[in-house]
């Protein structure tokens, strides 16, 4: 957020409040999306900042002023009845005040995109921090200071988090019944979620509202993960040259998705969230016990912004620490005995051998592939390795295992996750494998570039080599494919990206993982509708959508 006080226009607020959203409320910001596709809005404010705002697939795009189908021009008055509530949104287009101008449809599509931005996002707190803040620093509007915002409490500090409260009772030290919520000895309405993905409610007719934060719901779950993972570490010898080293890759934390599929979809099927947790460190065991290992056949470099383990302490410990996580991944798995019992334990057991299985066998793919310097010829084989070796231990088997850890066990219940997430894991690559070519290395963490320089067979390069037809750089795309990782250079790298680019695979990639982000949200409504609509569910729809909204 900007801190000089020049920096607080309106928009840059739009701007900010965008970002938000996208990492927040993804399945808000997608909603919104769908209205306003075709259409570029022009918005002017009243400090004089200027802004166009149109889509490109699922994201809502800012860009500087331009020509534009619908012109909305807001003044002071305008600013004031939106931030202070003081008529009904639908009263506020007022002659020279809110003025909005355009044709007639594309004016309520605008409208109606608006409004789902305004009715089911005001709830976040994130996104109420961001307007008192511009408020803070634009007194003029309302002819006195704003006091400056309070800070947001740690949402993975203890007290505030009982076993996750966030998706179990919203509210700490809180029994519910049915209809209230009972806090420090005053019932009081039940909060619920702003937004569930179906139904809304209007900030102005009930409060209080529940935040519905992706972003805070992924850290909480991420944390109380985490936490989880570092009780299942022994602390003992070993462990200068051991458990020290186990703990460096969880300690590297990612955003949180695994764990947070894997609590959501046990809420979703009515369990409870903290039934799921250690079932949860397992897999993010697991995963990093994978990561210690690909690093090594990869040859990469760095992992979350830091050298990777083989890097920093050679490939014989390293090989060793992955299979200390991968052991102790084994252990967290059978120790739901104690808590879940034999059922539920047994079926983790099968769902966890078999991602690994898929795992194993999708990194074989992709390793044949370099080893003999071929480049499949479909999309389909890509879509094939990458449900395999990602797919499944990222998205598919979390939900299934979080299923598991709430008492479902048969197995046509189970495989209702399997193409909404297999479409929705393929795109997530997709876009991971986007971001290594022309994303920000401060928030991507590993080398840009790196997956050239390693070979990685993306869907640019399949693309690109199923494009070019010309033999001469045909053979030189070829001949640099099938150096050794050490024996290539930066130059080798920028040369397959400039050719990805001119051959329009870059654009190809994105539109492709939009696609397929779409058709498995189709798959979400439709396979699990099931599943009633809950707090859990709603989670799950949010990363659903988190793929389709996520900026590149």
């Amino acid at each position: 957020m900007t801190t000089d006080t020049a920096g607080y226009t309106g928009a840059r607020l739009l701007a900010d409040t965008i970002d938000a959203l996208a990492e927040r409320a993804p399945a808000v910001l997608a909603a919104a999306a769908e209205q306003m596709r075709g259409i570029r809005l022009g918005l002017r404010f009243n400090d004089g900042s200027a802004v166009s705002l149109t889509v490109r697939h699922s994201r809502l795009v800012i860009g500087p002023a331009a020509e534009s189908d619908v012109e909305v021009a807001f003044d002071d008055r305008a600013m004031n009845l939106l931030f202070d509530l003081q008529r009904h949104p639908s009263d506020q287009v007022l002659p020279d005040s809110l003025d909005v101008r355009g044709e007639s449809d594309r004016v309520l599509a605008v409208w109606r995109a608006f409004s789902l931005l305004s009715q089911r996002a005001a709830g976040l707190r994130f996104v109420q921090g961001l307007w008192r803040d511009y408020r803070h620093h634009r007194p003029q509007l309302w002819g006195h200071a704003i006091p400056a915002p309070a800070p947001e409490p740690d949402a993975s500090e203890p007290g505030g988090w009982h076993a996750l409260d966030y998706l179990e009772r919203r509210r700490p030290e809180a029994t519910r019944t049915d209809d209230e919520t009972r806090v420090g000895g005053t019932v009081t309405t039940r909060p619920r979620l702003l937004w569930d993905g179906r139904d809304s409610t209007p900030w102005w007719d009930e409060l209080p509202i529940a935040d519905a934060d992706l972003y805070d719901t992924m850290k909480a779950c991420r944390a109380r993960v985490a936490a989880e993972m570092t009780r299942l570490v022994p602390d003992r010898e070993p462990r200068a040259d051991l458990y020290s080293l186990v703990r460096e890759y969880p300690a590297r934390q990612g955003k949180g998705l695994r764990p947070t599929l894997t609590i959501a979809a046990c809420a979703a099927f009515g369990g409870r969230p903290r039934d799921a947790v250690r079932a949860a460190a397992a897999l993010e065991l697991f995963h990093n016990g994978f990561l210690v290992h690909d690093d090594i056949a990869d040859e990469s470099t760095h992992r979350r912004g830091l050298p990777t383990l083989h890097a920093r302490y050679g490939e014989g410990l390293a090989v060793n620490v992955g299979d200390a996580l991968n052991l102790l991944a084994i252990d967290a798995v059978l120790s739901n005995l104690e808590t879940l019992g034999l059922a539920r334990t047994l079926a983790l057991i099968r769902e966890t051998l078999h991602m690994c299985r898929e795992s194993v066998e999708g990194q074989a793919i992709e390793l044949g592939w370099i080893h003999r310097n071929a480049v499949p010829g479909t999309d389909d084989d890509y879509f094939l390795m990458s449900t395999k070796k990602t797919g499944w231990y990222t998205c598919i088997s979390p939900c299934r295992i979080g299923a598991v850890c709430a008492g479902v066990t048969d197995p046509r219940v189970l495989d209702r996750f399997d193409e909404a997430f297999r479409l929705i894991g393929i795109a997530f690559q997709i876009q991971d494998d986007l971001l290594n070519l022309v994303g920000d290395q401060a928030k991507y963490g590993k080398e840009l570039l790196g997956d050239l320089l390693e070979g990685k067979r993306t869907v640019m390069l399949i693309h690109l080599l199923r494009t070019v037809a010309d033999p001469a750089e045909r053979k030189q795309l070829t001949a640099i494919l099938g150096k050794r990782r050490p024996d290539k250079t930066r130059r080798d790298a920028d040369t397959l990206l400039a050719a990805m680019r001119a051959a329009g695979s870059i654009d190809y990639a994105v539109d492709l993982a939009d696609r397929l982000a779409a058709r498995g949200i189709d798959h979400f409504e439709r396979d699990l509708d099931i599943i009633p609509d809950n707090e859990g569910k709603a989670v799950l729809r949010q990363i659903a959508h988190y793929v389709t909204t996520r900026p590149l």
